[in-house]
């Protein structure tokens, strides 16, 4: 008797494991983070991974400027093209933020770090300062 339970016991194993898996409701398809506004959340969601969260660059296989106490930045239109054009290994951002963005994330980093270039940059002057888009080849 004891051998029939436990060949039972395997048949039911073998067959339980072979039945179809079903799978969790897919849900709703998940929420998009919300797109970044402010300049503190351009700064986080953009910028803060090579210039770090203290604004102060870092160094390794490549060296990312400092943003904290960086005289460069007095003058607005410096880190406007910077941001739109990008130089060297700093991409462009022009295809990623808008205007409005990129005026508040330079207002924003003007602002903090040690920086005390308190006034705002608008999105027009941005737009006025971007370079045209890249033109496809034919």
């Amino acid at each position: 008797m004891n051998r029939l339970s436990t060949s039972c016991l395997a048949a039911m194993t073998l067959l339980l494991g072979a039945a179809p898996a079903f799978a969790d409701d897919p849900g709703g398809g998940g929420t998009k983070p919300p797109i970044p506004v402010t300049g503190e959340q351009v700064y986080r969601n953009v910028c803060q991974a090579c210039h770090m969260a203290d604004g102060k660059g870092a160094s390794g296989a490549a060296t990312i400027p400092a943003l904290a106490n960086n005289k460069k930045l007095a003058v607005s239109a410096y880190p406007i093209m910077m941001v739109a054009g990008g130089q060297g290994a700093m991409p462009w951002f022009t295809d990623v933020l808008s205007p409005a963005q990129i005026a508040n994330v330079v207002t924003y980093i003007r602002t903090h770090f040690g920086n005390t270039y308190t006034k705002p940059v608008t999105a027009e002057e941005v737009a006025q300062m971007m370079p045209p888009p890249p033109t496809a080849a034919h």
